[in-house]
């Protein structure tokens, strides 16, 4: 039997599962084609005719034999990918256990993958685990100290697990129905194996994230949470001892999954002559709505509908100068710190499983270039560190964030009065400010730009009363870390970089993917550990 799927099933909302596996299966019979074992296999929402929402299928069934060629392309038919991995042992010795910086999603991933089939990863993450990070985090939004080895970007499951657990990618890649599959096996909802854009919430995905690590540990791997990664020396006989504030460790493999905040990393790897190159990346704001608002902008007369989701959107456009692009749309989430060192303030977006808060968020971005703020990395780095330290002294230094209305921002001024949108960025820690005013005015002229051209495409987007917050700019690594086909850094036989960190992945999914590319890459070259 082979496996196809065969999507475009548009029905109205509120249709029944078996209907669907009906209509398909009728469709089946009509072109000729036996299938038996219909299941569904993604399902998405076509808000673009308010008064014509469908919700649409495809439909996994499977089918004796091959289809031709021209019936799967007449029938718009695409086979299968299996969510299982194809693994392969090598023979090669490990002189000492893999070790993995870094617990993001790529860093999970790969000690995951290893621990599975007998390498007995360790795993080092300069945070805490899910309850230490969570009370630290909690602590810092009443007002306590920042904990810059302990934040929203550092711990147990990356800065994912203080987002929405968004898990939408568009990689295309064939793993990434192995780390959906993994992430259900381990807690979350079942409906992320068939939702066009699959999110976990940051509640449940801090189950997950403890029931991933208790696997890890269970096989064998070990966790050191609170273990900041200082360096490494240069392998001798296959082995390479690597420094920690916990002590030196040996290795013959070296996962760098180290996240896009790592600057402290990134200075270390460049103080030593690492291939890296500064690269491309975004910064930009947070905009609130009411989420009734936009329920009814995208749905018309059947926003709150129970057969709808609470309305997503992704937007994009061209100004004169660059591209401008909305990004992390969280419903019914709120505004969150993404800050992780002393004297900056960023922000980012979370929503919980249920989405249920009052506010809508996403971030909206302009595009940086290289010849914007120098060449090299450090550059990079230096101009995102700069943007922050603005937001911060906008605040008030004492990590409020800054925040003006959309009209405030348009018209170039300090905020003086919030309108019906209540800012939720750590329970309303925010100072009426001049946005405007933090950006280069090729950036500031682009996302006013990008804000008046995303109002004509979602009514009330560009209200005067929309909450802007300040600053995002973590959208992804300002760098590279180049390496070769075998996924080592270049000039290195044992060192692994991947992530977002490095510059290869732009969220949860496609770094999970590259965890999973890098173990299978160690796999394929060690044996496992006796």
């Amino acid at each position: 039997m082979t496996k196809y799927i065969l999507g475009g099933i548009s029905v109205p909302p509120g249709t029944e599962k078996d209907e669907v596996i009906a209509a398909a299966a009728k469709k089946l019979r009509r072109a000729g084609i036996p299938a038996a074992r219909l299941t569904i296999w993604r399902r998405s929402v076509d808000a673009r005719k308010q008064n014509d929402i469908r919700i649409v299928y495809a439909v996994l069934f499977e089918t004796p034999g091959t289809l031709k060629k021209e019936t799967v392309e007449k029938h718009a038919l695409r086979p299968a990918s299996d969510a299982a991995l194809a693994v392969s042992c090598g023979t090669t010795p490990l002189g000492a256990r893999p070790i993995v910086v870094g617990m993001g999603p790529c860093g999970m991933f790969a000690a995951l993958l290893l621990a599975e089939h007998g390498y007995r990863p360790l795993l080092i993450e300069r945070g805490g685990d899910v309850a230490d990070r969570v009370r630290t985090v909690e602590a810092f939004y009443a007002g306590g100290a920042l904990d810059p080895d302990c934040s929203v970007q550092f711990g147990a499951g990356g800065a994912g697990t203080f987002s929405d657990g968004k898990l939408v990618t568009r990689i295309g890649d064939a793993h990434c129905s192995y780390v959906l599959s993994r992430f259900a096996a381990f807690g979350a909802p079942a409906e992320i194996l068939t939702n066009a854009k699959p999110h976990i919430g940051t509640d449940v995905l801090r189950d997950v994230v403890s029931n991933i690590a208790q696997e890890i540990t269970r096989l064998g791997g070990e966790i050191l949470y609170r273990t900041r990664f200082l360096g490494y020396d240069e392998p001798k006989d296959g082995v390479r001892r690597i420094r920690t504030t916990r002590g030196d460790f040996e290795t013959s493999a070296l996962v760098l999954a180290i996240g896009h905040s790592a600057r402290d990393t990134y200075a270390m790897l460049l103080d030593r002559g690492c291939a890296i190159e500064a690269k491309d990346f975004s910064v930009g704001m947070r905009i609130e709505h009411k989420k009734a608002d936009i329920d009814r902008a995208l749905y018309g007369a059947l926003a709150g509908s129970p057969d709808l989701p609470y309305a997503e959107y992704n937007l994009s456009t061209n100004t004169k100068t660059r591209g401008v692009y909305t990004f992390c749309m969280c419903p019914g989430g709120e505004v969150v710190s993404g800050a992780s060192e002393p004297g900056g303030l960023c922000v980012n977006g979370m929503s919980r499983y249920a989405r249920d808060g009052e506010n809508s968020n996403s971030a909206v971005c302009v595009s940086v270039f290289r010849n914007d703020y120098g060449a090299t990395p450090a550059d990079a780095i230096a101009y995102q560190r700069s943007l922050e330290r603005a937001a911060f002294r906008a605040g008030g230094e004492n990590y409020n964030a800054p925040v003006c209305t959309v009209k405030d921002f348009v018209e170039r001024r300090r905020a003086t009065a919030l309108g019906r949108v209540r800012p939720t960025y750590m329970n309303g820690r925010v100072t009426p400010a001049d946005l405007s005013a933090l950006f280069p005015t090729v950036l500031y002229d682009a996302l006013a730009g990008g804000l008046a051209a995303f109002g004509r495409k979602i009514r009330g987007f560009d209200a005067p009363d929309a909450l802007l917050t300040g600053l995002e700019t973590r959208t992804s690594a300002p760098l590279r870390i180049l390496r070769g086909e075998n996924l080592t850094m270049l000039g290195t036989e044992d060192i692994y970089p991947g992530g977002e960190g490095a510059g290869y992945a732009g969220g949860i999914t496609s770094a999970a993917v590259d965890g999973v590319k890098i173990a299978l890459a160690i796999m394929a070259k060690f044996a496992p550990m006796a």
